[in-house]
């Protein structure tokens, strides 16, 4: 029972995406690290204080972590479709 358990917990944190998936992640990325530079920039210059602009620097970076890294489904979409092994040797 609890290896069972075990077991669906690993393939859903495998982490295996596809080639569009890692495309996207990558997209992403860029885009909310960028966005939150902007933010925590402008923040910190309207308020005069670092600490803030830091904070939500790091929210920013902690929110980019939580929806790129995980292998959502989303990033599967694509699957690859491989040939079977010696197929292509002949």
């Amino acid at each position: 029972m609890a290896e069972e358990i075990l077991d669906k917990i690993r393939d859903v944190v495998e982490g295996q995406i596809d080639f569009d998936g890692q495309r996207r992640a990558e997209g992403f990325a860029t885009l909310l690290l960028a966005l939150s530079a902007l933010l925590a920039f402008n923040i910190g210059y309207q308020y005069q204080d670092i600490q803030k602009a830091m904070y939500v620097g790091l929210g920013g970076s902690a929110l980019t972590f939580i929806i790129v890294v995980p292998p959502w489904p989303f990033f599967k979409t694509h699957p690859v479709k491989w040939l079977p092994a010696g197929a292509g040797w002949q």
